[in-house]
């Protein structure tokens, strides 16, 4: 059956529509999966590897105690809410206060965070450098991590300022990263490797 338009629907808001309920239909038949809309593409990720979980296993051993000491949380499995538009992201790492502000029972809007971190694999890599973190400064993620195993690097992105981060530093795995307020914590980047 053909689909009357809304005369005030604008052709974007029809694709902006359609891919969401393909989206959330991808979401139902792999309720397993880790399915996510990125720059207007669903994307079904692949399970993460041994070293991939490794490395986030590894940052979140260096900040628990903080986390726990402050009363946040650290939550691998949740959704970003980025505003109007459509993309999802499912971050590697997500901390969040206690006092998030949450879009329904599993997305966090994107400002209500604390640190959202990314693992770059080799399916994610423009991604996780370059849609993810333009997307995340729009929705005023405060501080986005990106650590890359395949050019030994980990760049933490701050400042938020519309589509960009005023301020970038990136570090060699090995050398500290220094996670400025309110974390105040230096982030033992060669441990990250397991080294």
């Amino acid at each position: 059956m053909a689909k009357v338009l809304d005369r005030h629907e604008t052709p974007a808001e029809i694709k902006s529509a359609e891919l969401l309920r393909r989206y959330r239909e991808v979401c139902d038949l792999l309720p397993d999966a880790r399915v996510e809309v990125i720059d207007g593409r669903i994307v079904v990720r692949e399970v993460p590897t041994g070293e991939h979980n490794d490395v986030v296993s590894r940052l979140i051993l260096q900040v628990a105690a903080l986390v726990a000491s402050r009363g946040w949380s650290l939550w691998t499995n949740i959704k970003l809410f980025l505003g109007p538009q459509v993309d999802r992201y499912i971050p590697d790492l997500t901390i969040v206060p206690k006092d998030r502000r949450m879009w329904g029972e599993d997305e966090v809007y994107g400002a209500s965070t604390l640190l959202v971190v990314e693992v770059v694999s080799k399916s994610s890599v423009r991604d996780d450098h370059v849609v993810k973190p333009e997307s995340c400064a729009i929705a005023g993620v405060p501080l986005f991590l990106v650590i890359d195993t395949f050019t030994a690097t980990a760049r933490l992105l701050s400042q938020p300022d519309g589509g960009t981060y005023r301020t970038e530093v990136e570090v060699a795995l090995g050398d500290p990263l220094e996670l400025p307020s309110p974390w105040d914590l230096t982030v033992d980047t060669k441990a990250l490797t397991g080294q």
